[in-house]
């Protein structure tokens, strides 16, 4: 009688301990790669022909397989290389020869938890 009584106890500590190890460890599962920061600045006005590029995350992402396009006013679009990134968070690129006109940056990322993350950051050259 006094292990019928034990038993049940156990059985619900256990489930109590194995849901809490679960919800401590969901955050990181639902995370996503979020924009922190970026240069040029949604909305910004450059000046020059050649603008760098830097992308900053809240957690990091998977340089490899991470895209850039540039898209001008009239919908004609360009793959930008990607340099080295500075660090694990970030993606860093290179804009040449660009002419005064609008433009809008569009990313996608690759979050290391295996989230796909895309935007988009609006700036125009003068």
């Amino acid at each position: 009688m006094l292990l019928n009584n034990i038993f049940p106890r156990n059985r619900v500590y256990s489930f109590l301990l194995c849901a809490s190890l679960l919800l401590c460890a969901a955050p990181k599962a639902l995370a996503h790669a979020i924009l922190v920061r970026s240069t040029p600045a949604a909305h910004a006005v450059v000046h020059g022909a050649n603008v760098r590029i830097a992308l900053h995350y809240n957690s990091r992402i998977d340089a490899s397989r991470c895209s850039l396009t540039l898209t001008d006013a009239s919908g004609r679009a360009q793959s930008l290389a990607m340099a080295k990134p500075a660090g694990p968070a970030e993606l860093d690129a290179q804009a040449q020869g660009l002419a005064p006109a609008q433009y809008v940056l569009h990313w996608q990322v690759l979050a290391t938890d295996g989230h796909i993350t895309r935007g988009e950051v609006p700036f125009t050259v003068q």
